[in-house]
């Protein structure tokens, strides 16, 4: 019998009045994509709308894991928010592609890309501090 660690790390860093970066490090899947969800849905309750999500650490993402993000999209737009993506792993572009995640979620090579894109969107402000949730 294998032993199936379900850890999905996810960590918040704040980059402005409206703006944070979550960091995503695991497979979000059926087992994790719950933990994904809640987090970066209490951090848009919390008066944080738009969303950066640093997929850099993300080794799988399963049909689970991609309505997770659609999910938090439309969380985020409700606030009147949006959700980007960014540093897709390589073995995860073409997923995003294929699957037309990407029509709806922007895909940046980098965190400071998407960054560049909300504040061209007119999302900017001071920062908030670092925070984590882990």
């Amino acid at each position: 019998m294998t032993n199936v660690t379900e850890i999905l790390q996810v960590t918040v860093r704040y980059t402005g009045d409206r703006s944070a970066v979550l960091g995503v490090a695991g497979d979000v899947d059926l087992h994790t994509s719950s933990t994904l969800r809640e987090r970066a849905v209490s951090v848009v309750e919390e008066g944080v709308p738009h969303l950066v999500m640093d997929l850099s650490q993300v080794d799988f993402v399963d049909s689970t894991g991609l309505s997770a993000l659609i999910s938090l999209l439309h969380a985020a737009q409700k606030a009147n928010g949006s959700v980007r993506l960014a540093a897709v792993p390589d073995r995860l572009v073409r997923m995003v592609h294929m699957t037309g995640i990407s029509q709806l979620l922007p895909v940046h090579p980098t965190v400071a890309d998407a960054l560049r894109g909300q504040a061209v969107d007119g999302v900017t402000g001071p920062a908030r501090g670092a925070d984590a949730l882990g």
